[in-house]
């Protein structure tokens, strides 16, 4: 081990090597760090959001190798060798994922703050095939919070993404 590395390991750091969007991504961090922090502070991957930061209102969520997670609770160093996907990582160049359109369509929003979240929760609802009536889309959005009471718009988003 050269001196450097020395002074890497004692200063109680580690190296977490990942994808984000596509794109390899290998940092040097605290192991308290949260995804959350390490994508909005590391890596300026700022459209997922910090709202409670105790995982209660799920503007943090992000994709993890395909599922939902709530990126204020998930540790940095939990995603090693993993493919994590933001808000940033939906569109194919200037092309909106079909979900991005339907929330834009149908209003989906009012403040914004909670989009990136709702929008993120609703992928991964559809692709996990919970999202055939109203009640079924509400109860998997539920971990979802907007504070401006945008739901119904956000439920027809989903329904509109879905078919």
């Amino acid at each position: 081990m050269d001196l450097s590395s020395q002074r890497q390991a004692a200063d109680g750091r580690v190296e977490v090597a990942f994808k984000v969007n596509g794109t390899a991504e290998r940092l040097r961090v605290d192991p308290r760090t949260t995804l959350l922090d390490a994508l909005r502070e590391l890596l300026q991957l700022t459209g997922t959001k910090k709202g409670c930061d105790r995982g209660q209102c799920g503007a943090c969520t992000v994709h993890v190798d395909g599922r939902r997670v709530l990126s204020c609770l998930t540790l940095v160093a939990m995603v090693e060798g993993r493919e994590v996907t933001t808000i940033e990582g939906l569109a194919e160049g200037d092309r909106l994922h079909p979900v991005q359109r339907a929330f834009i369509e149908c209003d989906g929003f009012q403040c914004g703050f909670c989009t990136s979240g709702q929008i993120m929760s609703a992928v991964a609802v559809l692709r996990e095939g919970h999202a055939t009536t109203d009640a079924q889309i509400r109860e998997a959005m539920s971990g979802n919070i907007c504070r401006c009471g945008a739901y119904p718009a956000i439920v027809e988003a989903v329904k509109q993404a879905r078919s």
